[in-house]
């Protein structure tokens, strides 16, 4: 290391104490409570467990189309997600792609030479023990239409065991049916979806908001746009000219909730509740609608046994809606302090998730943000039974703020990579500015991912290179949707990150490092057929892992239903199922190192 490296690590450290020191009067101004001490911090080294990139090798031929022909237009930086599920229902995880396309008055939609883009779906023909392959099964598969798409959400929303898709995007939201073995029918129209004009729809999930054993859906939406209002904001950078913006000078958007009246089978019969249910929220000043959202995290925050939905926006405060029980949520996103940051600033909010990656009841919100704004990471210790939490931002003091700090984050995840019983955190980024360097020249537009080991001590975090997990992980790229899935059945997670006009990477874990595992896949009964929004928990030595079944996470994507627990060198005692029903279905005769499924009583 160089003398100017050393004094530049040096000033970093500074500069994250004060931040720490800052971050802690500012907890005890606002609670009127002394700061605890910091406490000192663990020792520990990660370990090494790489990822080599299989992309090719596995048959992945995909490139992201987003249409752009030099009008920045800003749709154009802003995609696309991924899905890691079992579209075939063969046991295995298949990719789905999702896929923007030409504009409007692009001249080639007249070629005869050239096909339109269309999302991708590669079929997992993987053989056991053997190397990581993929069929391209797009032609015929219902996803081989034309749709300037963003992301993805994955739920069996009629509950006849075959994971539903819908996509969203700009002009309105695809909803495809799972007929089976790969083939998927278009039911936007029954579903009161598809095309919408002015509307940019992006993160979307599904999950059972009224209990009542059946998937819901909740479409976020980005920003009022069209061609000619991006033209009129004419968003212009020095030295560069016109450049893709931040969404300040567009109006905001607001959610749609769709409550499921079928969830039966082949049924597709959805109800409009997006007025009624609180979730349009409105600048009090202007009365406009408030959202710029880019991410979802569902999740039961006050252990009351209905789901509650946690929002990322851009540029604008973040959302905490509570279930009140009747079909309604209120929003309390500044009450419970994940609203603004710790100085009460709005920060562009991409990518999100939810986790106990503590292993105790302490929940933590992980976002990734802008460049030059560092990853958030909000964490509440429990209260009682449907009391409210309050979080404190603790990305500094945890290890995962300072170094994110430059780049741009879009996909965030929690998982536990190396087995090891903790959830880890990877950040897939990029730029949405292509020429960025002509204006900041210590900023590129394709940047690294990002991986935080979980130490299981003080600070929680710390932040992996390329001599521990490979070179192949933080290649460059313009990374967008990020997701994790066990690829090719060994027990690890494989992950999967897009980029905006690029392929995506898919990069195998090559960890070898003698762990301990067991993957958990759910099948309602009385709850979701997917068990959507249930929690498994294991006890491990003195330790409760507990893992939510949720396949939405992260940045416009969709990660795998089972649940992998990494047990590290330790043996689990017991296992248990929390459905989203409420009931508890303790699991015996658990063999480690395989895939166990746990069914729930029938309705």
């Amino acid at each position: 290391m160089s003398r100017d490296e050393s004094t530049l690590r040096g000033l970093v450290g500074v500069f994250a104490l004060l931040a720490a020191s800052a971050a802690l009067l500012v907890g005890w101004l606002m609670s009127g409570t002394p700061p605890k001490p910091t406490p000192t911090p663990t020792r520990v080294t990660p370990p090494t467990a790489r990822f080599t990139d299989i992309t090719e090798t596995a048959g992945i031929r995909f490139q992201h189309e987003n249409g752009a022909r030099g009008e920045k237009l800003l749709p154009e930086t802003m995609g696309g997600g991924v899905a890691v599920f079992d579209a075939d229902g063969d046991g295995d995880q298949d990719l789905l792609f999702v896929n923007s396309s030409w504009w409007p008055r692009d001249p080639r939609w007249a070629s005869t030479s050239q096909r339109p883009p269309t999302s991708a779906l590669y079929r997992n023909d993987t053989a056991p023990g053997g190397a990581i392959r993929f069929t391209d099964i797009t032609e015929g598969s219902g996803f081989d239409v034309p749709f300037y798409g963003m992301g993805a959400a994955c739920g069996d929303f009629d509950n006849d065991g075959a994971v539903d898709v819908l996509l969203t995007g700009v002009g309105g939201e695809k909803l495809f049916r799972n007929l089976g073995g790969g083939r998927f029918a278009d039911v936007s129209h029954e579903a009161g979806l598809g095309e919408a004009p002015g509307r940019w729809s992006t993160a979307a999930t599904w999950a059972d908001v009224d209990n009542d054993g059946d998937l819901d859906l909740y479409v976020g939406r980005y920003v009022r746009w069209s061609r000619e209002l991006d033209l009129e904001v004419n968003n212009q950078l020095p030295g560069v000219g016109r450049a893709y913006g931040r969404p300040w000078n567009f109006p905001g958007e607001v959610p749609r909730l769709l409550r499921n009246e079928g969830g039966r089978p082949g049924q597709v019969r959805f109800v409009d509740r997006s007025v009624s249910s609180g979730l349009q929220v409105t600048n009090k000043a202007t009365g406009q609608p408030a959202a710029k959202t880019l991410a979802v995290a569902p999740i039961d925050l006050n252990r009351d046994g209905w789901i509650d939905l946690v929002v990322a926006n851009d540029t604008v405060q973040n959302f905490v809606f509570t279930n009140r029980h009747d079909g309604t949520f209120t929003e309390v996103g500044e009450m419970s302090g994940v609203a603004f940051d710790a100085f009460g600033q709005a920060r562009g909010a991409m990518g999100i998730d939810v986790a106990r990656f503590r292993n105790d009841d302490s929940v933590g919100i992980a976002i990734g943000n802008f460049a030059n704004e560092m990853n958030a990471l909000y964490v509440a210790r429990p209260g009682g039974v449907g009391d409210p939490l309050v979080f404190t931002d603790e990305a500094v003091s945890q290890g995962i703020g300072p170094a994110s700090q430059s780049l741009l984050k879009f996909g965030l995840f929690f998982f536990d990579y190396d087995l090891d019983g903790r959830l880890d955190v990877l950040t897939a980024n990029g730029h949405i500015e292509d020429e960025i360097e002509k204006v900041q020249p210590g900023t590129r537009h394709h940047q690294p991912a990002q991986l935080f080991w979980n130490t299981g001590g003080q600070p929680a975090f710390v932040e992996v290179d390329s001599r521990l997990v490979g070179q192949d992980l933080f290649q460059p790229m313009v990374g967008r949707g990020s997701a994790y899935g066990d690829l090719d059945g060994d027990g690890d997670l494989d992950v999967v990150i897009t980029q905006v006009a690029g392929p995506p990477r898919v990069l195998r874990n090559d960890q070898a490092l003698g762990r301990r595992w067991i993957r958990v896949r759910l099948e309602g009964g009385r709850s979701n057929r997917d068990g959507i929004g249930a929690w498994v928990q294991a006890r491990i030595g003195d330790r409760l892992l507990a893992r939510q079944v949720m396949p939405t996470r992260s940045y416009l994507s969709q990660s795998e239903l089972p649940v992998t627990l990494g047990l590290g060198g330790e043996s689990m005692t017991d296992l248990l199922v929390v459905w989203p029903d409420g009931s508890r279905q303790a699991v015996d005769g658990i063999r480690e190192g395989t895939m166990v499924v746990v069914r729930q009583a029938g309705r």
